[in-house]
């Protein structure tokens, strides 16, 4: 049936939350999800993850990816660091790529450097410029912005090498889409991982400015590739099957870290929803396949402090609790839920 309740279930289904992805699976999901961030956090230097969608150890598989450089590094949603495969560098290079129409001095030089000696460290930068590297580090981030530098991290070492892309990728055409094109393609994997979604939603992803998606979205349905459905879009094929089969929505529950793809794409709302004045929000509940709470405290290496949960729903409180503690462990442990302290509860 063509409702909420199915599209959830089929949501569910499309991003292995009912059930794990094989490495086949995962390569597919992946790349419809790119680009692929690491845990929010913690796993700052760690290759990327999809938590809880693979039936196998994904960060030691992403971490095999990147030293083949099948993953490769880049700043795609409006400067943000992500992963895409290599396959679809083109492609995103028409999606995110910002020229350099008015390179600065600091960039001009950094950029001439890399391409007569490079590949150079930052530091090797450095001591070559004489720049700070708090000068260093925002021009090398907007030149890679523009697909003109390219950070080789294929370890998790902290001393990369930068290179000039063209030489990094000497087959790689920066210019084959434009970002119309690559939107459409784009649009098309994400509506299928998504099953139903807005302009917003794609937004808050892609930090693609929502005119150039909506033109993009108009199009496919020109195109009847989409359907316009309520306040969002659904794949024809996806609007055919939902109206002839029933999905299931499987009990579960998850905790959600901040950049995982389902919480980047109804970000704003989130925040909105949960935000407080004095605590971090850490994570997101997932119960059931519908956002309903959100883990508050503060960030910290180690255990982080377990401020308060709000849980927007009556009953199976303790496995919620038990879920936050099995991604965050019990070593801090949760001090209120909805506000109330702990024992009261």
């Amino acid at each position: 049936m063509l409702n909420h309740e199915n599209i959830t279930a089929l949501r569910m289904e499309r991003q292995f939350l009912n059930s794990k992805a094989n490495q086949e699976e995962y390569n597919h999901l992946y790349r419809d999800m790119q680009p692929g961030q690491n845990v929010y956090w913690h796993g700052f230097g760690d290759p990327p993850s999809i938590s809880f969608r693979a039936a196998f150890d994904d960060i030691e598989y992403n971490r095999r990816r990147q030293q083949s450089r099948v993953l490769v590094k880049g700043r795609f949603q409006g400067g943000n660091l992500g992963w895409i495969e290599q396959n679809d560098l083109e492609l995103f290079a028409g999606l995110t790529m910002k020229p350099m129409t008015r390179p600065t001095p600091e960039q001009l030089e950094l950029f001439t450097l890399i391409e007569q000696e490079g590949p150079l460290t930052i530091q090797s930068m450095k001591k070559q410029t004489g720049m700070l590297v708090k000068k260093i580090t925002p021009a090398l981030h907007r030149l890679q912005e523009a697909f003109l530098v390219y950070e080789d991290q294929y370890d998790g070492e902290w001393d990369r090498g930068w290179y000039r892309f063209a030489e990094m990728f000497p087959d790689i055409d920066t210019g084959r889409y434009g970002r119309h094109e690559a939107l459409k393609i784009i649009l098309q994997r994400f509506a299928y991982r998504c099953v139903f979604f807005s302009s917003k939603m794609a937004k808050s992803f892609y930090r693609i400015p929502e005119k150039d998606i909506k033109m993009a979205l108009k199009e496919l349905v020109q195109e009847e590739v989409l359907l316009e459905y309520k306040e969002g879009y659904l794949l024809k094929s996806d609007h055919k099957l939902l109206g002839s089969r029933s999905f299931t929505i499987r009990e579960s529950i998850y905790v959600l870290h901040r950049n995982d793809f389902l919480v980047k794409i109804y970000e704003e709302d989130l925040k909105e929803r949960y935000k407080n004045g004095t605590n971090d929000i850490l994570q997101y509940l997932l119960v059931d396949g519908e956002f309903c709470g959100a883990v508050l405290g503060k960030f910290k290496y180690g255990p982080y402090i377990l401020e308060n949960l709000i849980y927007d729903r009556t009953g199976r409180v303790q496995a919620v609790m038990e879920a936050v503690y099995k991604v965050n462990g019990n070593e801090n442990p949760i001090r209120r839920v909805n506000g109330v302290p702990f024992p009261h509860v």
